[in-house]
């Protein structure tokens, strides 16, 4: 049988016990093979006579739908040649007025392309009218540019009249110490030939000093003579003689003339 060679439902303790086990539990005694396997029949059969209850309804279901679909086949194939025809008379009249629609396009086409024309025109005006207003905008910014620079041109004139009147100081007084210069320049060179005429002078007396120092009228102080006189007149000789190469010395003269050259 079926039931054969199956394993219990409860899982049998196998293996030695311990105290942990406690006592054996008292329940229901196992049951025979045989009784397992009816039991188990009975739970299939009652499953099957579910499941054959639940087809038998779905079975009465489908045929109820079944039924509802032939009616509404039967109805529109009753419904299909009517609509057919209607259909068709419908295109027969969307036909009759299509002819002359058809006829009037035609007729339109040199209007639609003529439409096309225009367009494109129409869109070449408006980028000539955004250019023409870049171009506009460009030149109301430029005069905006130019009004505010003739704002700052009176600003502009009194600084230009300023440098002017500047610059004609400067050539004033550039031309006024030019003239001075050669008006100092004429004085020194005369100074300088004066001084130069006056060391001649000096050295011819130093020389006739010197030549009446050497004369015979010296006698035993004439050495003595001699010397002072060496030691005396040689820087005052010296420093006027020394003028003659560009600086004053501390002659007699040079408290008369101003030391070093003139300053402008």
């Amino acid at each position: 049988m079926a039931g054969r060679n199956r394993m219990p439902r409860h899982p049998m303790n196998e293996g030695p016990h311990g105290f942990r086990d406690g006592p054996p539990l008292r329940g229901p005694l196992p049951l025979h093979p045989v009784e397992e396997e009816l039991a188990i029949r009975h739970d299939e059969i009652r499953r099957l006579q579910a499941d054959n209850r639940l087809l038998m309804e779905e079975n009465v279901a489908l045929r109820r739908e079944i039924d509802f679909v032939k009616n509404e086949l039967l109805q529109a194939s009753q419904a299909i040649p009517k609509l057919r025809s209607d259909k068709e008379l419908e295109s027969r009249e969307l036909i009759q007025r299509g002819l002359p629609l058809g006829a009037e396009l035609r007729a339109r086409e040199p209007l639609r392309e003529e439409a096309i024309q225009l367009k494109s025109e129409a869109q070449k005006l408006d980028a000539l009218r955004q250019e023409l207003s870049g171009k506009v905008q460009a030149l109301q910014q430029d005069l905006t540019h130019l009004q505010t620079e003739n704002q700052q041109l009176p600003t502009l004139q009194i600084e230009i009249d300023g440098l002017r009147q500047e610059l004609i100081r400067a050539r004033t007084t550039y031309e006024y110490e030019t003239k001075a210069n050669a008006e100092q320049l004429e004085q020194r060179q005369a100074m300088e030939k004066n001084l130069v005429s006056m060391a001649r002078e000096v050295e011819k007396l130093r020389a006739e000093m010197e030549k009446r120092a050497r004369g015979p009228g010296s006698g035993a102080y004439g050495g003595v003579h001699n010397a002072s006189s060496d030691i005396s007149y040689p820087a005052l000789f010296r420093d006027g003689y020394a003028s003659e190469k560009g600086f004053y010395g501390t002659g007699p003269w040079a408290s008369d003339e101003p030391r070093g050259f003139p300053r402008h």
